[in-house]
C-alpha cells in the first residue's frame, strides 16, 4: 500500500442527483435533469434519479458506511431546488433541514463535508429563462450560495462552488448529451464563463456569509492529460486547442486571471470588465477531478469540430471504455505544478474512480478486484506525484455507492458499496474493505 503524509485527508464523493431520489418530495422543486430524463433517448436505459439510492430517507445508513469505512472527508453536493425549488426566493425549511441533520450527523461520525453547491441539477424555472446563457443566473447562484454559508458554514470545512464547469459546458451545452441537452457546439462556449463567473460570485458569496469560522473554498474541475494521435503537425495542433478548451479555460481564468490565446477570441463579445477578477478568486485549494488521458486527432477540413477524440491504445479498459492509466495522474499533477507554479494552491483530488459492473457472488461477496488495482496503482502515482514535490493534501474517490450515472442511467458502477436498486440494500464490496484498510494504516510503515 502506498505511504502518505501526515494529514492526508481519504475521503469519498457524491452528488445529490445521482443518489438521493425524492426528487418531488418535501417541495422540492424540478431541475434540468428531472426534465432531460423524462425526454425518450436520454438516458441509455430510460432510467432518471428519481429514487436513485434513496439517501434522501437512508442518509443514516450511508454515513454509518462511511463511519465503517474510516473515511475524515465526504465530498456531497446540495439540491439547489430543495433549498430553492425555483432557483430565487425564501428557501425551503424542509430542503435545509435534511442537509443540517446530514452534516450533523456526519460531524458526530468525525467525517469534515466538503460541500460542492452545484453538481449539474440547475433549477428548471432557471433553465427556463435561459440557464447559464443567462448572466442573470449567475446573481440567482450567489444568492443561493449566501443562504447556504449562512446556514451551514459554521460546521461545513470545505466548500466548491462548481463542479466540472467543463462537462457541463461542453456536454450540456455544445453537445447536448446531458441536460439540458442543447447542441449548440461553439455558441455554447459563452456558459464556460458564466459557470466560470458563478464560481467566483458564489466564492465572495461564501466568505461574505460564513460566520464563526473561515471557509476554505475550491473546485473541482475535471481535467486531463492530452495526447496527440500522432506526431503529425495537424494532430499536435488540433491537441493544443483541446487542451485548451478542456483544461485551459477553466484552470487559467481561476489561476491567472486570463483565457487561453487559442480560446479568447471565443469569449471577446461575453467578458464585461471586471469579470476576470471575480472569477480569479483566492482558492484555499484547488480541485482535481482525474479519470483518464485523452488522445486528441484532427479532423477534414469540412468537419463540425477540428479535432476528435481517439482511443488511447495499449491499456486496459474499464466497464465505461475508459483506458486505466494511473501514470498520467502523476504526469497530470507534475505537469500542473511546473506550469502554474506559485499560482497553483493546495491540490485536493476531488474525484476519482472506475466503474465495474461486479455483483454480489452466490455468497453475497462483491469481489470488485479490478476496483482494488485501480485504486492502489492510482494512489501510488499519486503518492509519486508528492514525492516529486506536489503539495496533495487529499484523495476523495468517486464514489461511495453504485449510483444514477447521469446518461448512463443505472449501467455503469462506481461505489465502493453495491446499491440493490429494486430492494435498496447496500452491500460493501472488497474494495471498500482495501480502502479502509489502506485509511488504517496510515501512519504505519508500508510497502
Amino acid at each position: 500500500m502506498p505511504r502518505f503524509p501526515a494529514g492526508f485527508r481519504f475521503g469519498t464523493s457524491t452528488a445529490a442527483y445521482q443518489i438521493e431520489g425524492a426528487v418531488s418530495s418535501d417541495g422540492k422543486g424540478p431541475s434540468i435533469w428531472d426534465t432531460f430524463t423524462a425526454k425518450p433517448g436520454a438516458v441509455v436505459d430510460g432510467s432518471s434519479g428519481s429514487q436513485a439510492c434513496d439517501h434522501y430517507h437512508r442518509h443514516s445508513e450511508d454515513v454509518a458506511l462511511m463511519a465503517g469505512l474510516g473515511v475524515d472527508a465526504y465530498r456531497f453536493s446540495l439540491a439547489w431546488t430543495r433549498i430553492q425549488p425555483s432557483g430565487q426566493g425564501r428557501p425551503s425549511p424542509k430542503g435545509l433541514a435534511f442537509y443540517d441533520r446530514l452534516i450533523d450527523e456526519l460531524l458526530e461520525h468525525g467525517i469534515n463535508p466538503m460541500v460542492t453547491l452545484y453538481h449539474w441539477d440547475l433549477p428548471q424555472a432557471l433553465e427556463d429563462d435561459g440557464g447559464w446563457l443567462n448572466r442573470a443566473t449567475i446573481d440567482r447562484f450567489a444568492e443561493y450560495a449566501a443562504i447556504v454559508g449562512d446556514r451551514y458554514g459554521d460546521r461545513v470545512e470545505h466548500w466548491v462552488p462548481v463542479n466540472e464547469p467543463n462537462v457541463a459546458t461542453l456536454f450540456g451545452y455544445c453537445i447536448g448529451n446531458h441536460a439540458p441537452g442543447r447542441a449548440m457546439m461553439f455558441d455554447g462556449i459563452p456558459v464556460a464563463h458564466h459557470l466560470l463567473l458563478a464560481h467566483g460570485r458564489a466564492a465572495i458569496a461564501l466568505r461574505e456569509s460564513v460566520r464563526g469560522r473561515i471557509p476554505s473554498i475550491g473546485c473541482a474541475n475535471n481535467h486531463a492529460p492530452m495526447w496527440p494521435a500522432s506526431d503529425d503537425e495537424a494532430d499536435v495542433g488540433a491537441t493544443k486547442l483541446f487542451d485548451a478548451l478542456w483544461n485551459g479555460m477553466f484552470i487559467e481564468p481561476m489561476l491567472l486571471g486570463r483565457y487561453p490565446v487559442d480560446i479568447a477570441p471565443l469569449l471577446e463579445d461575453v467578458v464585461q470588465e471586471g469579470d476576470m477578477t471575480t472569477i480569479r478568486q483566492p482558492l484555499d485549494f484547488y480541485g482535481i477531478n482525474y479519470y483518464n488521458p485523452m488522445r486528441v486527432a484532427a479532423t477534414d477540413e469540412d468537419a463540425e469540430m477540428p479535432f476528435e477524440l481517439v482511443p488511447v491504445l495499449g491499456y486496459p479498459l474499464t466497464d465505461f471504455g475508459w483506458p486505466v492509466v494511473p501514470d498520467a495522474l502523476r504526469e497530470l499533477l507534475v505537469m500542473t505544478r511546473a506550469r502554474y507554479r506559485a499560482a497553483l494552491p493546495p491540490v485536493m483530488i476531488t474525484e476519482s474512480g472506475c466503474a465495474y459492473d461486479t455483483g454480489p457472488d452466490e455468497h453475497g461477496v462483491v469481489d470488485d478486484q479490478d476496483r482494488i488495482d485501480y485504486l492502489d496503482s492510482h494512489l501510488r502515482a499519486l503518492a509519486s506525484a508528492i514525492e516529486r514535490g506536489v503539495d496533495v493534501r487529499g484523495y476523495y474517490t468517486w464514489s461511495l455507492l453504485d449510483n444514477f450515472e447521469w446518461a448512463e442511467g443505472y449501467t455503469q458502477r462506481f461505489g465502493l458499496v453495491h446499491t440493490d436498486f429494486e430492494t435498496q440494500r447496500r452491500t460493501p464490496k472488497r474494495s471498500y474493505e482495501w480502502y479502509r484498510q489502506l485509511i488504517a494504516a496510515q501512519g504505519e510503515r508500508v510497502d
